[in-house]
């Protein structure tokens, strides 16, 4: 296990930020220096529906410009996982910034987690193994036979399940302020544990109250947003939430949904975190902010403890979305896991 704390600039004599596939460290970034685009074309991106066990899920796809081999003939494939607060979108700072920087082309897969975006809501009885299975369906559908797994917070949870079920394929796991052992424990006991994570319990227990107006409880937010008061609920999601670009909060607006937000917390309460992550072979990469409310010191000792082969990076002025206020770091960070080399 490593672990390293990005400084945001770099020491003197230092080398340049590294190209792909070569850990370095960033230059000082402005924060969140690019907004949410919904425009997939624009990044090169193609809308694709496969159906899978859960039913119609959508992605945009990205590929044909060099993808890698694992050098039996496969074709590897970087999946990314969205969070329980967004679509595919919130991937698009962080795609933007590897486009910005020219760094070696990669097939991408950004899905919509069944439930959010454009992808249906599932039975609620369904289970982890259902939706990251459904993940694979779509891989597979897409004629990808091996992948690269990086996930955002619930996407992180679902990236670390995929790494322990499907250890053939999956070549590396990264983390992006993930919601690991902390967020599991309040969504198992939320009047006991919400010491450990505030925030969370505070929001989940709002997700809880929107969740029965369905698809109406988006409305709702997009009037407290009109009324300027959503900035205040997600603020603490964010290290400087003034800064934050407004294309960001709209999005929250647009594609939060609080059931299926009450239901990833349920299944992350019944999971079996130690049992399942101890399986994992693959390398996993880990980058969070210094201000993550999600996520802490003591999530990142257990997933030490846990995991065999891991790297852990905190970033600072970042919060629980670093990949949008921090895209340069987290690419130095997690850029590595996707070379042939690694």
């Amino acid at each position: 296990m490593t672990r390293s704390a990005s400084s945001g600039a770099p020491s003197p004599g230092a080398p340049s930020p590294a190209p792909f596939g070569v850990a370095g460290t960033p230059d000082r970034e402005p924060y969140a220096p690019t907004g949410l685009t919904t425009d997939a074309g624009a990044l090169g991106f193609e809308w694709r529906v496969s159906i899978t066990r859960l039913g119609p899920v959508s992605a945009r796809v990205r590929g044909s410009r060099g993808a890698l081999s694992d050098g039996a003939g496969s074709r590897v494939a970087t999946l990314l996982l969205h969070g329980a607060a967004g679509s595919w979108t919130t991937w698009t700072p962080l795609l933007a910034e590897l486009d910005r920087r020219s760094l070696t082309p990669f097939d991408v897969v950004a899905l919509d987690l069944p439930g959010w975006g454009d992808s249906p809501a599932f039975h609620p009885d369904a289970g982890i193994d259902d939706v990251s299975g459904a993940a694979v369906d779509l891989l597979r559908s897409l004629g990808y036979t091996s992948w690269h797994v990086v996930g955002h917070s619930l996407g992180a949870f679902i990236a670390l399940h995929l790494a322990a079920t499907e250890p053939e394929a999956t070549l590396s796991a990264s983390l992006v302020s993930p919601a690991t052992f902390a967020v599991a424990e309040v969504a198992r006991r939320p009047l006991h544990a919400a010491s450990r994570r505030p925030a969370f319990a505070g929001l989940l227990a709002v997700m809880r109250c929107f969740a029965p107006f369905g698809r109406g409880a988006s409305r709702l937010l997009k009037a407290l947003r009109r009324a300027r008061l959503l900035g205040v609920v997600v603020a603490p999601l964010f290290a400087h939430p003034r800064r934050v670009p407004d294309s960001v909060v709209a999005a929250l607006a647009d594609e939060v949904r609080p059931a299926a937000f009450v239901q990833a917390a349920r299944i992350a309460a019944g999971y079996d975190l130690e049992g399942w992550w101890s399986r994992i072979r693959c390398p996993v990469r880990s980058v969070r902010g210094n201000d993550d409310v999600f996520a802490g010191d003591d999530d990142d000792r257990m997933l030490a403890r846990v995991v065999r082969d891991v790297s852990l990076t905190v970033v600072p002025e970042a919060g629980h979305f670093a990949h949008i206020e921090a895209p340069q770091a987290v690419a130095a960070a997690l850029l590595p896991a996707f070379s042939p080399r690694s």
